[in-house]
């Protein structure tokens, strides 16, 4: 319905009023009571097209507008059952030649069901296939609307040799126009107010009408009946002046290029079609011969230049395609969207420009001359190296309440604080709609201004870099969507047309959405490598995450995956030049592949330099839930896939992952003999640790995603997998989740510090439930990172490769190793990360497995021992107490529980030896939500 009274907007501007006469659907008698039956004959050819030479069966979907309507547009008493299902009763018959039939029996009220006291006014229709996926509209998509006869007298034009009110033809063009009256009377044809055609005493007339006058020309019906009634109609059409093939002028770009404080000129990419004017707030909407476009010499390009604009006013404009299309410029930097821009905040977008409503219709573009540039402030920055990059995914809907860039920039301290030192946008560039995750794009030049200003992005990157964290952009390059210019100049109402520059007629590969662009085809390769260049140079980003990039491939696999993301050397070539256009504008920009495709393909990719998406969601869900195992973590690491460079961006979760605290709480193994529960929020949180301390552990890039530092734990279909999810800050009010947190920042800290982390040899072991990673720079900055996924208590070899001391960096004590291969205990969950050097903590981490174990200061002695013990620790706040011994295979012999809820302060615990035979064991004592392990040494 909205598209229908964008149509009745814009022929309003060109002044008639629509009816059948435009071609689409005819009605047959022309003057029909509602109390008739009435033949409605639908020409596919017509309107938007789509139907045309379809074989059918074709199916009328249609409804009326009452008196009680809303509007004008509104349907009521809608004729079928399911869209997506043929309705016999809605079953059209073939006429030949794209033309369709239908009769409305046994009268139009009859055959929608409308009562008796309500007035039908129109009949409202669209036409399809049987199950909807081709649909025929009007020409500029809207819905079709027949007029029923009131009564009195009436006259009509209701042919105008298959054209249509608006249309554009050449001088010297003859059409056979009809004029119908309700009853015998004197008709006259007028062209621009000269007559050309009278019959009196008749109910039609019917002449050749030639159109000469350069610009607009109207023909006018007027009716006179033998009462003296009298009824006008009239059409307008347009005579276009020949089209002027000039080059582009030197210097000229794609879009606008600004000439002057007062002048721009306006250029289109439009191969193939006959002419375009350029309609805007210059020259009131108007096709104007002086806004009509050149084309250059190969029919590729058009352009005009604009003249007499005031210096720094804002502009909307419009280009007018073959006289029938209106649409936006592909590479503006601002448009106007009638339907959303209302829903966008004052505080978000200040002064936001109106739509020019009631003078055209569907997307426009902004220019503005004379705009002042933004002043960057930041002065050598200098990016973090690759294998330091921590990358911070986000999406600013559902990370801050106000969703723009204002805000973000005031929240980059917690982000800073966090170590993240890249922030990756989730697509910023304008899409569909407001309320969107950004993968439906249509304008890649413009920021969409839900977010905000063009300056005030601008302003975020500029204090990012003063912080030292580079911005990367989520772009999205594999598909458009309907409101793209680009879409829109080749489309027949369902898809895009065979010859479109750029895209498509059918996705070529399975997980499409939108139209798929074609990479293989000069026009896509041209309009991408702009898009690269522009953000880069204008915004001064770091580089980006490309959304889908399997999907640059013509080779045509729409339903087999497997062979989707075989090796496939045309892919890879593509992304072998954009990665060569990119640095050629920015050689240290990062550009980073979702791709996802066969590791021999990848392989290629990494060792060229580009950087790859490295999801590890399954096997982290796995290692959280204790489950597999404790799952393989080998994928972490770009050696462990045959890389050269650590071009791999590891991590657990992505916009497009359930969330690890979800799926742990949902399907997380317990320990039933001690109690130990994935499922319980505490040790979800403490497993979610875990896992984060090895996923930044392993060497090369890695990326979290927004609040997965902080636990977050609302599933990824939560009001739809892409809806709005609840922005949960007050999650920083829970100890639990800023220990979480602090481990976080306690790790990237140390991944960006430490030499270590630069290796590009190293041990680990990450597939049994006992962890461990083991890196060294050779010149002593050497980490030893150990873990256990498992649900026991255990021992661990540490593999330290040399003796000494060394220093648990997380809980700020040390460790001398006179053996590399005596065991340390870990308990379930439990994490160390030991350095070779004392490293600052930057960050105040007393958590073990997010346990308070800095308050315990556990000890037993003596340790060896044979028939007694002691356990001492230090309780921070009050708590129930309980100390239980293991052996190393996880099985409970002991329990001591005091009573009550002890104290604040110093703990004793004995414990009774002599039952336990000689050997090692895990001493844990647990208070309250907190625990502690160590080792024990009993002898004979």
């Amino acid at each position: 319905m909205k598209a229908l009274r964008l149509l009745q907007a814009l022929l309003v501007l060109l002044g008639t009023t629509f009816s059948a006469r435009a071609q689409v659907v005819t009605a047959q008698p022309t003057f029909f009571r509602d109390t008739d039956a009435v033949t409605l004959i639908y020409d596919a050819s017509q309107g938007n097209g789509a139907l045309a030479g379809f074989a059918g069966p074709v199916y009328i979907w249609t409804g009326v507008v009452t008196n009680l309507s809303a509007t004008n547009t509104q349907w009521r008493y809608t004729k079928s059952s399911t869209f997506g299902q043929g309705d016999p009763a809605a079953l059209m018959t073939s006429l030949g030649n794209n033309r369709w039939s239908i009769t409305l029996t046994p009268s139009v009220r009859g055959f929608y069901n409308v009562p008796a006291a309500e007035q039908i006014l129109r009949l409202g229709m669209i036409f399809k296939n049987a199950d909807g996926s081709i649909v025929g509209r009007s020409a500029t998509g809207g819905d079709i609307f027949v007029d029923v006869f009131q009564g009195g007298y009436a006259a009509r034009i209701t042919g105008a040799g298959g054209a249509s009110s608006g249309q554009f033809v050449t001088a010297g063009t003859t059409l056979n126009i009809t004029g119908e009256a309700s009853e015998a009377s004197q008709l006259t044809l007028r062209l621009n107010g000269t007559q050309v055609a009278q019959q009196a005493n008749a109910s039609s007339i019917t002449t050749g009408v030639t159109f000469n006058q350069p610009g607009r020309n109207v023909l006018r019906l007027s009716g006179q009946s033998a009462t003296a009634q009298t009824a006008t109609d009239s059409l307008v059409f347009f005579v276009r002046p020949a089209v002027v093939t000039a080059a582009l002028p030197v210097g000229s770009k794609d879009g606008i290029t600004y000439l002057s404080p007062t002048s721009v000129r306006l250029k289109l990419t439009a191969p193939g079609k006959q002419f375009v004017y350029v309609l805007g707030e210059f020259n009131n909407w108007q096709a104007d011969a002086g806004y009509f476009m050149n084309r250059t010499a190969d029919g590729n390009d058009w352009w005009v230049d604009v003249t007499g604009l005031v210096p720094g006013r804002e502009y909307s404009y419009q280009y007018l395609v073959d006289g029938q299309l209106r649409v936006a410029d592909p590479y503006c930097e601002k448009i106007l969207d009638p339907n959303n821009d209302r829903f966008i905040p004052a505080v978000t977008y200040p002064s936001l420009k109106a739509y020019p409503t009631g003078l055209t219709t569907g997307i426009v573009s902004v220019l503005q001359t004379n705009q002042a540039p933004y002043q960057w402030t930041t002065t050598g920055y200098v990016r973090p190296k690759k294998t330091d990059l921590v990358v911070y995914e986000l999406h600013l809907r559902d990370f801050i309440q106000r969703h723009d860039y204002e805000t973000l920039r005031d929240t980059l301290t917690y982000l800073q604080r966090l170590g993240i030192n890249a922030i990756e946008l989730m697509p910023v560039n304008e899409f569909e709609g407001n309320d969107s995750w950004g993968y439906n794009p249509s304008f890649y030049f413009a920021p969409d201004k839900y977010y905000g200003t063009k300056d005030a992005l601008k302003r975020l990157i500029d204090e990012c870099h003063r912080r030292g964290m580079a911005v990367l952009l989520d772009v999205v390059l594999n598909h458009s969507f309907g409101q793209s210019p680009m879409v829109q100049m080749y489309f027949d109402g369902s898809r895009p047309t065979a010859n479109s520059p750029w895209f498509n007629r059918d996705a070529t590969h399975p997980f499409n959405v939108g139209y798929d662009f074609n990479h293989e085809s000069a026009f896509t390769k041209y309009f991408s490598k702009r898009v690269m260049e522009f953000w880069l140079q204008e915004y001064r980003v770091d580089g980006y995450r490309f959304d889908l990039s399997k999907g640059f491939t013509q080779r045509n696999n729409p339903n087999d995956v497997g062979a989707w993301g075989a090796y496939d050397q045309s892919r890879i070539n593509i992304w072998l030049d954009y990665q060569n256009t990119i640095r050629a504008v920015d050689p240290g920009a990062f550009i980073i592949l979702e791709h996802f495709a066969d590791n021999s393909e990848e392989t290629v990719l990494a060792n060229a330099g580009l950087m790859l998406w490295g999801n590890m969601n399954g096997a982290f869900a796995q290692a959280a839930q204790a489950r597999n195992g404790g799952s393989n973590l080998n994928g972490l690491s770009y050696r462990s896939r045959g890389w050269q460079q650590p071009n791999l961006v590891g991590f657990a979760e992505s916009h497009d992952e359930e969330r690890i605290m979800v799926s742990t709480q949902a399907n997380g193994l317990a320990n039933a003999a001690t109690g130990y529960d994935t499922k319980k929020l505490h040790t979800a949180l403490q497993r979610v640790a875990l896992n984060n301390v090895f996923l930044l552990g392993v060497p090369g890039p890695k990326m979290l995603w927004q609040f997965g530092e902080l636990g977050y734990d609302v599933s990824i279909n939560f009001n739809g997998r892409i809806g709005a999810k609840p922005i949960r800050w007050n999650y920083l009010d829970s100890t639990q989740r800023r220990a979480l947190y602090n481990v976080n920042a306690a790790m990237a800290a140390l991944k960006k510090s430490e030499p270590a982390f630069e290796a590009t040899s190293w041990n680990q072991q990450l597939t049994s439930a006992m962890k461990g990673i083991q890196l060294s720079n050779g010149a002593g900055s050497d980490v030893v990172i150990l873990g256990n996924f498992s649900l026991n208590d255990n021992l661990i070899d540490p593999f330290f490769p040399r003796t000494g001391k060394w220093y648990n960096y997380l809980r700020g004590d040390s460790l001398t190793v006179t053996n590399t291969s005596d065991p340390i205990a870990l308990a379930a969950g439990e994490y160390a990360v030991y350095t070779s050097r004392r490293v600052q903590n930057p960050v105040v981490a007393t958590t073990r497995a997010g346990r308070a174990v800095a308050a315990f200061g556990l000890t037993v002695a003596p340790n060896p021992a044979s028939s007694r013990a002691v356990v001492r620790f230090t309780l921070a706040v009050p708590a129930p107490v309980r100390v239980s011994v293991y052996n190393v295979i996880g099985r409970l012999m002991q329990t001591v529980t005091l009573p009550g809820r002890q104290p604040a302060g110093a703990v004793q615990v004995p414990l009774a030896l002599s039952s336990l035979p000689a050997g090692v064991y895990l001493v844990r004592a647990d208070a309250g939500n907190s625990s502690a392990t160590t080792r024990l040494v009993v002898q004979p």
